[in-house]
């Protein structure tokens, strides 16, 4: 059996979770606190020694301790429904798209928070090593989330999905990071009206919790 080591309030996590449920796999989930430090202790180092959710145990033994690593396998794994693309040129559109999003949405989002929420002092970066927050960090990770706003709101007009026209891991990761921005004040406003409509159409997938 899939097991997944989950955070129910964390967005990395979050990305795997739906991806899972896409693709209807079958799994145990473990929670680990976040917030109690509990991925910092020696039972889940033993699992992961990198200090992150998600991580996936597979079927065949191996633990696998990031999102890139955790989608391909489940593709490959579980084909059916492609998340990835068919054709070459639909795996080279998933594939930039969900690069982008990583880049501009997900890891600018985690630099305006990490480095301005008194909870992330001294733990500006994930991973086992502690770093301290630097300010100018956060402002420019706030200035770049409303650039990625407004970007994916321009890309979304006259699209329903993100990439390769069909729903795809590049969706998810959109998803997760339109979501996450909250922590930092950023929402899908009057202004983002293609956002708005994409992000509700996703909503009725069922599977975005």
């Amino acid at each position: 059996m899939i097991t997944l080591y989950d955070c129910a309030t964390a967005p990395s996590p979050r990305r795997a979770r739906i991806l899972l449920a896409e693709k209807r796999v079958p799994h145990e989930t473990v929670q680990v606190d976040l917030r109690s430090g509990e991925q910092l202790g020696e039972a889940f180092r033993r699992v992961n020694p990198q200090c992150t959710v998600p991580a996936l145990v597979t079927e065949e033994g191996p633990v696998l301790t990031d999102n890139a690593a955790i989608a391909a396998y489940v593709e490959a794994r579980f084909p059916q429904p492609p998340l990835l693309g068919r054709t070459p040129l639909e795996k080279a559109d998933i594939a930039g798209w969900q690069a982008r999003i990583e880049w501009e949405g997900l890891l600018a989002i985690a630099e305006a928070f990490r480095n301005s929420s008194p909870a992330m002092a001294g733990r500006a970066l994930t991973g086992p090593v502690g770093y301290e927050q630097i300010p100018e960090l956060a402002r420019r990770g706030l200035a770049r989330v409303q650039r990625f706003f407004v970007m994916l709101d321009e890309h979304l007009s006259g699209r329903d999905f993100i990439a390769a026209g069909q729903f795809s891991l590049a969706d998810i990761t959109a998803v997760v990071a339109v979501d996450f921005a909250r922590v930092v004040k950023v929402r899908p406003g009057d202004e983002h009206p293609h956002l708005r409509r994409w992000r509700e159409a996703m909503q009725a997938r069922g599977t975005m919790d």
